[in-house]
């Protein structure tokens, strides 16, 4: 077996934890479709996902439309709007994550997301956003 055969065959083996669903909570979700034990990354890719950041003057430039999808899933404080360098034809699941008051996954400081517990099978993962980015959110 090919070295990129057995690389992609450990991946699926051991870090595949989950798919994207209809959430409870708001829209789509990443939900686990086994058990994801405590302190591993639930979402780790063969991509590498940088994020490339943008003024918000730079991005009020685009079509409407666009800046709705920017809002709904990429990330932004008051100084920049971060958007990833794959641009949004890809698919980072990372982005529909929901938010908790009651997490169950958060990114450390190192950039990678983590589990803070065991996660169950079928169970939504849920993160922080006014610890994980820094600001507080309101949702309307």
């Amino acid at each position: 077996m090919s070295v990129s055969r057995k690389k992609l065959l450990a991946h699926l083996s051991q870090e595949v934890f989950c798919h994207l669903g209809v959430s409870p909570v708001h829209g789509i979700g990443v939900f686990a479709i086994r058990a994801i034990p405590k302190g591993v990354n639930p979402l780790r890719s063969r991509l590498k996902f940088e994020e490339i950041k943008f003024s918000h003057a730079e991005i009020k430039t685009l079509p409407r439309s666009v800046r709705k999808e920017i809002e709904i899933f990429c990330y932004y404080d008051k100084q920049a709007v971060s958007v990833p360098a794959i641009g949004l034809n890809a698919m980072n699941m990372a982005v529909y994550l929901n938010h908790s008051k009651k997490p169950n996954v958060e990114y450390k400081k190192n950039g990678q997301l983590t589990t803070l517990r065991p996660i169950k099978k079928d169970e939504e993962l849920m993160m922080d956003y006014d610890v994980n980015f820094g600001e507080v959110h309101i949702f309307n």
